[in-house]
């Protein structure tokens, strides 16, 4: 048995679940493990960057303020001896600046001096055991300044100008353990921070899955409804753009699907009976031809030309049903190109003239010239012939069938009469409807679809359609379509 799928929401909520984890994941990697080694690198290069600021100080001023500032801000332990490794001035971030002169009293006036003035001076702190180290360091090696890493201490020094012509060791030490501390709050704070935030998450994530799960749910039992009557709700719109797009695409599905749906009722409601005769007319006389007439040559040529018509009769039935049914449920606008609509009626007309003269047929043609609509060819030649079709069903006595093309006001009218019978009033709104001559009008259509064929190919162009009857006086079928200027 194929295992379940499991539903939108639980992956949904699974993604967020995952995403936490993952952030939550690299922040403690970030906030702990490497926290230490990044503030050390960071301490590190910050006490590198310090050094290189005092050695650019000039050299004919007193820096001693400079420096306690420095080291106050930075907290740094800064020391300056002589070549021979002997203190000539410290400071650290405790310290308070007090300088005295030689006699004792307060030294008010600097003058001129040194980079860092050998005046007495209070020394609050004494070089450091490392300095040994690192003063064999420097003084062992070529280059002019040195490192030391300790576990606890990092220091850095340097040769700098101290006197003019002479040198000094400046030497610069940072705590490395003052992390630690502070590592072991931010850890604590972290712990109670990540605890909520997963708790807080997995809230959201509930509620935000439950949220982006619920119009697609909505929208499944929609799809599953395509085609039946059934009340839907439209919650979900506005959601997001896809699926609003996804919306309309199953409106317009399950229009087709009614439209087809009602057009199968209809085929079989309607249809079955003008398919019942002419079958069992073709099954009767071809009988007839087997058992009795295929002796008496005129009789049995008889009932084949019967059953020759019924089958044309079969064939156009299941035309016109097909070339309805491709119009119902076509996809968008038909092809549409600059079509000579004066030529276009003109030859279909010489078609039928060729065709019906012979029978007595007259066509009284009043057809302008250059009149172009922006059209589809093959479905406008099918408007005309089924009107001009249409006319010559029911046309009267004088077999008489008028075409008139003209231009008004920017509107290319087609209009084909008769002098028929003509069509009472209360039907004239019932004639564009399927299977409407075939119900009403005695048969004197086939079946009743041509009409509604030209009504649905004119609404694809935009057009008008009318018809204008009186009883016992013919009937006009008028076609309105918007012209394109001829180039």
């Amino acid at each position: 048995m194929k295992p379940r799928t499991r539903t939108f929401q639980k992956k949904l909520f699974g993604c967020f679940v995952l995403f936490t984890a993952v952030i939550f994941t690299v922040l403690w990697l970030v906030q702990t493990v490497l926290l230490q080694s990044f503030y050390n690198r960071m301490i590190m290069n910050n006490t590198r960057a310090a050094a290189d600021k005092i050695n650019a100080y000039n050299t004919d001023e007193d820096v001693s303020e400079q420096l306690d500032e420095i080291s106050r801000n930075n907290s740094l332990l800064i020391y300056v001896t002589d070549e021979d490794g002997n203190l000539l001035y410290s400071a650290d971030e405790y310290k308070k600046v007090k300088k005295y002169d030689n006699d004792g009293g307060e030294n008010v006036s600097r003058g001129k001096s040194n980079k860092v003035r050998k005046e007495a001076h209070l020394h609050y702190r004494e070089l450091p055991d490392e300095f040994e180290e690192f003063f064999s360091k420097l003084t062992g090696g070529d280059a002019a300044q040195a490192q030391l890493l300790t576990e606890n201490m990092y220091f850095y020094g340097k040769y700098i100008e101290y006197e003019e012509g002479k040198n000094a060791i400046l030497f610069v030490g940072t705590n490395l353990n003052a992390m630690g501390s502070t590592a072991r709050i931010i850890r604590i704070q972290l712990l109670i921070v990540s605890v909520l935030s997963v708790a807080i998450g997995f809230i959201l994530a509930f509620f935000m899955s439950r949220s982006f799960s619920r119009p697609i749910a909505q929208l499944n039992r929609k799809a599953r409804s395509l085609g039946e009557d059934v009340e839907k709700t439209d919650d979900y719109k506005g959601f997001c753009a896809e699926l609003d797009e996804l919306d309309s695409t199953l409106d317009r599905t399950d229009e087709k699907l009614k439209k087809n749906k009602e057009f199968q009722h209809e085929l079989l409601a309607n249809v079955s009976h003008d398919l019942r005769t002419p079958l069992t007319m073709i099954k009767g006389y071809a009988e007839m031809i087997r058992d009795i007439s295929h002796e008496d040559a005129d009789q049995c040529t008889e009932d084949v030309a019967v059953i020759v018509r019924e089958s044309d009769r079969l064939t156009a039935l299941v035309n016109e049903i097909m070339e309805y049914s491709e119009l119902q449920m076509a996809d968008g606008e038909p092809v549409m190109d600059r079509t000579d609509l004066s030529g276009l009626v003109s030859v279909t007309i010489d078609n039928f003239e060729s065709l019906y003269s012979k029978e007595g047929y007259t066509f009284e043609r009043k057809i302008a010239e250059n009149i172009y609509v922006t059209a589809n060819g093959s479905k406008l030649t099918r408007v005309v012939y089924n009107l001009v079709d249409n006319a010559i069903r029911h046309a009267g006595e004088d077999k008489w069938i008028g075409v008139a093309l003209k231009n008004e006001q920017g509107k290319a009218v087609l209009e084909i009469s008769d002098h028929g019978d003509g069509i009472a009033e209360e039907e004239l709104e019932h004639l564009w409807d399927k299977y409407y001559t075939s119900r009403r009008r005695d048969g004197k259509g086939i079946f009743g679809l041509g009409l509604a064929i030209v009504k649905q190919i004119v609404i694809q162009h935009n057009g008008t359609y009318e018809a204008v009857s009186e009883p016992g006086k013919g009937s006009l079928f008028r076609i309105g379509l918007k012209t394109e200027q001829d180039h």
